[in-house]
């Protein structure tokens, strides 16, 4: 009973913005199911938007009787109806990552909850999973069986293209897929493993900027914080869309959960 109100108020609520016309993508476990066929027991439903149809679509929601509002300002609101939850993903919550036209124009379609769907793109959903590596969260495993069920029809250019100069980090994927898969190492094109090594290799010999940066606390929020004393904070220094407060907040909120989780 419970998944059929589910299923009931996740459906309703997409068909509200269909109705406005305002764009919506699937993400999460539903369209991770769609891409590797691994069905997860999960009450989490997440839509993705453009971050500038997140207020009317939550405007929307409002007056339709739901509660909704934003939980972190600059990456994620929450859609509530009775025991059912929507999650509003619109950036990465490295401040990352915005959703953007490309998102739509890759999509590809699906039935969910009875709607016929776009879900986000796996080239996307690489991109998005690959910086989470949380002490309670790491999503290395969907990188993997995204590139698994995946690698032969990825657009490995725009994939490459989404990480620009954080290329290291989807190396480091690719390299533990070879590990973790390794009669599908075939499906990671050579020239680009070739490219990212070479690169790797001259990088070691160049000298490191003027100033000493913390790249860790794009992937992770808290896991390096005690190195910001030395280092300075990636999320602050023009490529994030984290303001100060909106960090503080992040930042407030894991050490939170972190304790939560503490043994």
């Amino acid at each position: 009973m419970k998944s059929q109100r589910r299923s009931e108020v996740c459906q309703a609520a997409m068909q509200l913005l269909r109705d406005n016309k305002i764009d919506f993508l699937v993400g999460g476990a539903y369209a991770l199911a769609e891409y590797t066929r691994i069905n997860r027991d999960t009450k989490d439903f997440d839509l993705f938007l453009r971050p500038k149809d997140v207020e009317p679509a939550l405007a929307i929601w409002r007056k339709a009787g739901y509660q909704a509002d934003y939980t972190f300002t600059h990456w994620l609101a929450k859609v509530q109806c009775e025991e059912v939850y929507i999650d509003i993903i619109f950036r990465s919550g490295n401040g990352l990552g915005p959703v953007d036209d490309v998102w739509f124009e890759r999509a590809r379609e699906a039935a969910i909850f009875g709607l016929k769907v776009k879900t986000v793109p796996p080239e996307e959903m690489i991109w998005q999973k690959a910086y989470i590596m949380e002490r309670e969260r790491f999503d290395g495993a969907d990188v993997a069986h995204l590139l698994s069920a995946c690698g032969q029809s990825l657009d490995w250019a725009r994939l490459v293209k989404r990480f620009g100069t954080d290329w290291r980090v989807l190396l480091g994927h690719l390299i533990l897929f070879g590990f973790i898969f390794p009669s599908k190492r075939s499906l990671i094109p050579m020239e680009l493993l070739k490219e990212f090594c070479e690169k790797a290799l001259r990088e070691q010999t160049e000298p490191a900027g003027p100033d000493p940066v913390c790249n860790g606390t794009l992937l992770s929020r808290i896991q390096y914080q005690s190195d910001l004393g030395e280092f300075l904070d990636a999320r602050l220094i023009g490529r994030s869309a984290l303001s100060s407060e909106e960090l503080r907040h992040w930042v407030e909120a894991g050490s939170e959960l972190a304790r939560r989780h503490k043994p």
